[in-house]
């Protein structure tokens, strides 16, 4: 692969990855409310679930998911009802102490929670096997290896920035906690976020 196309494809990656989605926003939200490391355990779990995604793509899973429309509902409604389930989670995170417990074991629940909100979401099995193949060159080489290799890229490129997301909205969150009020009122705020990308993702089409 020549490295004009890498660059071509790790440009458009970035902007795709900076443009606030559910990703992008679900890292800020636990970063704003449970600080640094919440953020980047939450990214972490994101960039590993894009995993599954890049090979689903790159063996043809992801065709399948397409072209089966039960299966993408299936798949639909539960990232819906799991992003809910977030939703309310958030809104019962009202206390300060409550947010200090839940920094002593909630990094791996993090981590999880990020796997699974990827892979509950068909939308990103779609959008890599309609993304990457733009960027792939029949005469460099297997295309599924191809593949494999830009969606690590993208994967590479988005927990850089999920990282630098994290810190600096990290360290915003940490200048808020010392107000109950503002603390409130950010749980509040994430709860609303997740709450409308569940709504978003369950009347979300093909």
């Amino acid at each position: 692969m020549d490295i004009t196309t890498i660059s071509y494809f790790l440009f458009a990656s970035i902007l795709l990855t900076i443009t606030p989605g559910p990703d992008f926003m679900f890292v800020f939200a636990q970063s704003v409310s449970q600080g640094k490391k919440a953020g980047i355990a939450t990214g972490l779990g994101l960039c590993t679930g894009l995993i599954a995604h890049t090979l689903a793509a790159a063996v043809g899973i992801s065709a399948i998911l397409y072209q089966s429309g039960l299966a993408f509902t299936i798949i639909k409604v539960a990232g819906a009802i799991y992003l809910l389930y977030l939703a309310i989670q958030a809104f019962r995170e009202n206390s300060q102490l409550e947010q200090k417990k839940a920094k002593i074991y909630t990094m791996i629940s993090l981590y999880r929670k990020g796997i699974l909100m990827n892979i509950l979401n068909p939308k990103v099995s779609i959008f890599f096997l309609a993304f990457l193949p733009q960027f792939v060159n029949v005469n460099n080489g297997a295309v599924p290896i191809q593949m494999t290799i830009l969606g690590l890229l993208f994967i590479a490129q988005a927990l850089l920035i999920f990282i630098i997301l994290s810190l600096t909205a990290g360290t915003v969150g940490e200048k808020m906690w010392s107000n109950p009020t503002v603390l409130r009122w950010i749980n509040r705020l994430k709860g609303t976020v997740f709450a409308f990308f569940s709504l978003r993702l369950l009347l979300e089409q093909k």
